[in-house]
């Protein structure tokens, strides 16, 4: 006797998605743009990264025990700066080897280990879906095979965790690296009042409360309390113009940051235009990709600061 049909056309489809997927995934020999390796960890010789996600402030799950009875004993939400990084290496290498080559790194590294375990020992299926996954194609988590590594090291009163998963699909071994760097909030809010004084003190004023994924130049939804407060400075001076101009780390060659900044200047123009009625003629736009830091691009701290938006007055 068949299936229904109406059970068989979402299985269909279903089947077409996984396959597209595995095709996609398998296409790919080299890195996602803009990824990297995490510093000091590196990755599994062959390997290339499939999903990258860098957030200056997020939060990441991790499990730092094992589950009992499929519940979670030591579930831990985890706010600062979340890196995500997957890798897929083609078929050869076991789990076990991929994960104790990032677990002995991970080690040499400083991170102390809060659980390490394979699939059963972990907690099986419901162990495997509470892990924090970039989607798929991205990375692929098996709940019947997979192992789990989760560390904290503590380096000058400052917290890091990571956890690592690694499972197989289709042959392939994929691994998803996590580090939370443990920090409160920046309160990277600045009113229209604050605005105008930077712009008539200083002739510029830096904005970090508009947000832009990784390498993209769409703002972020969670930018709007900071556009409002420029269009609330702009139309209660009716004879100011601006320049918005992009700034960005030094991470990636000199020509792609310079156009990546544009961009992004030239997309919160179009932001305060299209929904806050600003007439385009007192927006200009200007992008200088890091040619003017503010902070050190040796360390993280610095890149941070030196990724923002500013107005500067004519």
């Amino acid at each position: 006797m068949g299936l229904p049909r109406i059970l068989f056309r979402p299985i269909l489809l279903l089947l077409a998605l996984s396959l597209g997927a595995m095709t996609n995934a398998s296409a790919q020999t080299r890195d996602v743009a803009g990824a990297k390796d995490y510093p000091g960890i590196g990755r599994f010789g062959g390997s290339v990264i499939t999903g990258y996600q860098v957030k200056d402030f997020d939060a990441a799950r991790i499990q730092g025990a094992a589950f009992k009875d499929g519940q979670p004993t030591d579930a831990r939400r985890l706010e600062g700066r979340i890196t995500r990084i997957a890798y897929r290496t083609n078929p050869g290498p076991s789990i076990l080897e991929v994960s104790r080559n990032f677990e002995t790194q991970l080690a040499k590294a400083g991170f102390e280990t809060l659980l390490a375990c394979d699939t059963e020992a972990c907690g099986g299926i419901p162990f495997s879906e509470a892990i924090d996954a970039l989607p798929i194609p991205q990375m692929w988590v098996d709940g019947f095979n997979y192992r789990y590594f989760a560390g904290r090291k503590t380096d000058g009163g400052r917290e890091t965790y990571a956890s690592l998963i690694v499972s197989e699909n289709n042959r392939d071994i994929y691994a998803q690296l996590v580090i939370a760097e443990l920090g409160a909030i920046q309160n990277k809010m600045v009113d229209a009042a604050a605005m105008a004084k930077g712009l008539g003190e200083a002739g510029h004023i830096a904005l970090y409360g508009i947000y832009f994924d990784t390498d993209k130049a769409v703002v972020k939804p969670e930018s709007r309390p900071t556009l409002e407060q420029i269009a609330k400075l702009l139309t209660g001076q009716p004879q100011l113009n601006v320049f918005i101009v992009g700034h960005t780390d030094n991470q990636g060659a000199y020509d792609y940051n310079l156009d990546l900044s544009r961009r992004r200047a030239e997309a919160v123009a179009a932001e305060l235009v299209k929904n806050f009625r600003i007439v385009q003629a007192r927006l200009k736009t200007a992008g200088v990709g890091f040619l003017a830091p503010v902070g050190s691009n040796a360390n993280e701290g610095g890149r941070a600061l030196n990724r923002r938006v500013e107005l500067v007055a004519p």
